[in-house]
């Protein structure tokens, strides 16, 4: 009897010893209870915004999907094709590694294996995600009448950018050779974003600016490129590695200050940002 009790007080030194060498984690590689010790909190730019497709099935590290987004430290970035346990282990990596603290939203349009993994029983969430430094309300996540090939929808959120109140949207409308299926979204989705005086519609439209589908939002938006017009004229900057522009900042209401496209060895779209003037 004495030498069990012997043995499981070794045992549980043990086990001490190795918790104090390796030190408290959590899957994924997060620390319990909260920031990494040592990480300065770092405040997000409170007039920028960003949209920026992750890119799905890929091999991406989130690690450095978030390390992309904490360069720029945006108030309100717009992800698409994402994973709903990716979006939470990125926005866990840009509060512990980087001291940027995140709200998010999710608009789940697809709950598919193949897209985001999970038991097959289970399989993961996937489709649009809204990361705000400021607390978001009224959320909605609505699937477009018709997706084309694969289920695509929009959500939109309302927070505060640049100190105010706005209503920003997130969209990714069907995949390209499929234009009447874009128009039929973009019309459902430039319905919605009329109601609101002030709005900021993020995403990946799959469609060149001057494609006809994209009509509906041109009447009652501009983009933040100041070359990127519904008429082909001015030097259009390409957001893709295939050189089209199809991601998008389009403003109602609000004046862009500056926007850079910014390359990423991390997915195939490029991130869009904007600075804004007045929000």
């Amino acid at each position: 009897m004495l030498l069990g009790v012997g043995a499981r007080l070794l045992a549980g030194a043990v086990i001490v010893v190795c918790m104090v060498l390796i030190g408290p984690s959590a899957p994924g590689g997060a620390l319990i209870g909260g920031s990494r010790p040592g990480v300065a909190v770092k405040d997000a730019v409170p007039n920028r915004v960003m949209t920026w497709n992750l890119c799905n099935p890929c091999e991406e590290s989130n690690v450095d999907r978030a390390a992309e987004i904490a360069k720029y430290a945006p108030q309100v970035i717009g992800l698409q094709e994402a994973c709903e346990p990716d979006v939470a282990r990125i926005r866990e990596y840009l509060e512990n590694l980087h001291g940027l603290v995140y709200h998010v939203e999710y608009g789940t349009v697809l709950r598919k294996w193949g897209r985001c993994g999970g038991a097959p029983w289970s399989p993961g969430a996937y489709g649009q995600a809204i990361l705000s430094a400021a607390p978001m309300t009224d959320p909605v996540s609505v699937e477009y009448p018709e997706g084309g090939s694969e289920d695509r929808g929009y959500m939109a959120v309302t927070t505060r950018v640049g100190g105010k109140q706005v209503r920003v949207f997130n969209t990714h409308l069907a995949e390209r050779r499929q234009e009447q299926v874009r128009a039929d979204q973009a019309r459902v989705l430039a319905a919605v974003v009329a109601r609101h005086d002030r709005a900021i519609v993020l995403g990946d439209f799959n469609a060149v600016p001057d494609a006809p589908e994209l009509a509906p939002m041109w009447e009652l938006a501009t983009d933040v490129d100041p070359q990127c017009h519904p008429s082909p004229v001015g030097t259009c900057e390409p957001t893709t590695e295939w050189q089209s522009k199809f991601d998008y900042i389009f403003l109602r209401g609000i004046t862009p200050l500056r926007h850079r496209v910014l390359a990423s060895p991390y997915s195939d779209h490029l991130m869009l940002q904007s600075d804004l003037d007045s929000v």
